[in-house]
This record gives structure tokens, sequence and C-alpha cells, in this order.
């Protein structure tokens, strides 16, 4: 059976590679399970309705919606002044800019597309008058975007929490951690490549006219950064759920966007909404099937055969995290994170169990993997969309993103892997 199991995944890899709708991809390896597999599909389809009934799923239209009304509202561009208020006299100090603005987004959006379609169209017109070369300034901010999917709350989180029956506040916590040191790195890469553009700075104002600058536009942003607030005091605190957080998060950016920023519009909050709901539907078809073929694994026992047959190959723990990392980057670079997610992260946590990794420092190491996959070809959404905000080719900006990620992200990709604390000493500190 576990034979028929990875035919089972390779057709539904191929698919993926060929472009077929998500949805028919995990219906094409529930297809080779029927009718090769031999597996009963009347109970497991009962079970599967039954799964999606769950309210923890809501938040993800839910934090896409918010997400939505966010960059219509002019919420970002109010955080993106406050921030710039810091740095804008410092040589690279727009590009941390770009990296900080994407990870407080991420703390409210929870999606790495909501990052570049919110500070994309603002900052990187800034980024080129102020000489930064286009190109770079695009990979810059779709690389940062990233950290929508690793800074709490993340949507990723929500479904690898739901899938392996897993604390989906602990998920969060774990991805916190390495997506701290990524914004980190990715600020300082930025200063070293900074070093050669022909930039235009501000002044250096004297500390009392910074001061008075801060505090304008700390006023003018004060309702923006409420938002993260009340969003991660509400999950941290204990006082809401993700989901109840997510609703909060809408009902917040609602008022905010049409009363005090202005931004908001009845028409572009009802296309938001027509967004979300897009998306939710198409997730929750896709999670409908994935969890009914994750399910039949289970009932045949393919997970623990491949544990086996994985430990009769080789039973050294680095060397089984390796290939783990390479497998995931891999699958990262040709589906979406919470594909990559639902399909793996079933058939990998037993494996992970059996070697000593904690599911909490699993979900770490799924989380910064699988989001690598957002600016990798071929799948590379976040890099695709940015070079549509940007207004340059692909092809330009793939070699900035590349030397971004490889000194930028990599090393924590090694780190979150190799040395569990920086995944989970947040969580732990939690009481987790």
């Amino acid at each position: 059976m576990l034979e028929v199991g990875l035919l089972a995944v390779g057709v539904l890899v191929i698919l993926l590679t060929l472009g077929v709708p998500l949805p028919y991809c995990f219906g094409g390896g529930l297809m080779v399970m029927y009718f090769i597999g031999g597996a009963t599909m009347k109970g497991n389809m009962l079970w599967g309705f039954q799964q999606l009934s769950n309210p923890v799923l809501l938040a993800i239209p839910l934090f896409v919606l918010a997400g939505t009304i966010m960059s219509q509202s002019g919420i970002a561009a109010s955080l993106l002044r406050f921030v710039n208020a810091f740095v804008g006299h410092v040589r690279g100090g727009l590009g941390v800019v770009a990296a900080v603005s994407c990870a407080i987004i991420g703390a409210i959006s929870g999606s790495g597309l909501t990052g570049i379609a919110a500070i994309g169209p603002l900052l990187i017109p800034e980024m080129e008058k102020r000489g930064y070369p286009r190109e770079y300034a695009t990979a810059l901010i779709a690389n940062s975007s990233i950290l929508g999917l690793l800074i709490p709350p993340s949507v990723t989180m929500i479904v690898y929490g739901w899938v392996t029956d897993t604390s989906i506040l602990a998920c969060f916590l774990a991805t916190l951690g390495p997506g701290l040191l990524i914004m980190l790195n990715f600020s300082l890469v930025n200063l070293w490549m900074s070093r050669v553009f022909p930039l235009v700075l501000d002044e250096k104002p004297a500390p009392a006219e910074l001061a008075a600058e801060v505090g304008r536009r700390g006023v003018a942003a004060f309702p923006a950064l409420l938002m993260p607030v009340i969003i991660l005091g509400g999950i941290y605190g204990g006082i809401m759920t993700p989901t109840e957080a997510a609703a909060v998060a809408v009902i917040y950016a609602v008022p905010v966007g049409f009363l005090i920023y202005r931004g908001l519009t009845f028409s572009n909050l009802l296309e938001g909404g027509r967004e979300a709901a897009t998306a939710v539907g198409t997730i929750m078809l896709m999670i409908l099937f994935s969890m009914i073929l994750s399910q039949i694994f289970v009932l045949e026992g393919i997970p623990q055969a491949l544990v086996e047959s994985v430990f009769e190959f080789t039973d050294n723990k680095l060397l089984l995290l390796i290939l783990i990392n390479l497998l995931l980057f891999l699958v990262g670079m040709v589906v979406n994170d919470v594909t990559a997610i639902i399909l793996i992260a079933p058939l990998l946590l037993p494996l992970m169990k059996a070697i000593g990794v904690d599911p909490i420092h699993f979900a770490a190491i799924m989380g910064v993997n699988t989001a690598m996959g957002g600016v990798t070809p071929p799948y590379a959404s976040i890099l695709y969309l940015g070079a549509r905000i940007g207004n340059v080719k692909v092809t330009k900006v793939i070699r900035p993103a590349m030397i971004l990620i490889l000194f930028g992200y990599v090393p924590v990709v090694f780190l979150t892997a190799f040395v569990p604390e920086v995944a989970l000493f947040i969580p732990r500190a939690f009481g987790y």
C-alpha cells in the first residue's frame, strides 16, 4: 500500500506542476487511492465534510479580508510613514522600513501577498526616487512579505495546527522567533547592499525635531498601531481565540478605514469581501479533498510504513533533517505554502516524532521552508505579484531576490532546523 500512496502523491505533484487547479489535484490523488488502492470513499467523505465545520477554519477568510481592508484603507501607508520617521536619514534606512513594515503587516493580515500588495505601490516608487534600483526595491519588499507567513497570526500555522492537532497559539509562537531573525537579517543585508547605491538621504534632524516628527506621525499612526496590539494581545493574553481575533481585526479595520484614514469605500470593501470569499471557497474544497486523502493514508498505515522505510535507509537524525528540509524546499517551489502543509505535514509528522522532533518545532521547520517557496521559482507567487506591482521584469528581480534569500533567509532555515531553541524558546516561555 505504501507504493500506491506514493503513486497518489506523485500524481498529485504532477498535476500541480501542470497547473491543474488545486482541488482537482488532490482529487486526482484520491482517484488513485480509490481505483488502485481500493479505498472506501463513502465514510471518508462524510468524515471530511464534518471536519469542515471546525470554526478554526473561519479565521482564514477573516484574516484575508482584514488584510485586503488594511491595504485599501490607508492603514499600511500610515504605518509606513511612522516607521520611516526613525530611519529616513540613514543610508539603507528606507529598506529597513520595508522589512519592518512588512513584519507589522504580517502581524495583522496573516498573509504573504498582503505585504507586497499594501507596501509595494507606496514604497517601490519612493525607493526608486531615493536612488534604489527599482528591481532591488521590488525584490526586497517581495522577500520581506514572506514575513506575513511567519509573524503571527499566520494562516499557514492555523492550517498546520488544525491538520496535526497541535496548539495553534504554540504554532504562532514557533515561527515568531525565526520571523524576527529573518527581518533582522534582511535589514542587515539591505544595509550592506545599499553601500553602492546612489542614495538621496534626508538631512539628519536635531533630536528635538526628530522627537516632534515622531510624535506627529505617531499620533496619526496610533489607530493603525493599535490594530496588531489588539489582535496579538488578545490571542496571547488568552482573551480571544485566533478565529475571534480575525473577526475583531475585520470589525476594527472597517471603521478605521472609513472614518479615520478614509481610504476605504463601499466599492473596495465589497471587492475585498469577494476576494476573501473566493479564497476561502478554493481553500475549503482543497482542504476537504486533502483531509480525505490524509485520512485514507492514515487508515492504510502509509505514514507508519514510510517511517519504517526511511529508518531502513538511515536513522541519523542530522541526515534526516537535511533530507526533510530539502524535500520541503522542493515542494515549496512548486506549490503554495498552505497546499504544502496540508500535503506534507500529516505524512511526515510521525517520522519527525520518531526522530525526536517536537510537533511545535516541526511547525517552525515547515513554516520557514514552505514560505520560501513564495519567492523561489517556479511557484514564486509573491515574487511574480511584486514584479507586476513594481512594473519590472521578473528576470531582473530574481538576482537581488536570490541574494537576499541566500544571505538573509537560508541561514535562519538551518538555524530553525538544527537549533530547536530558535523555534521553541518563545513557546516555552508561554508554557508550551
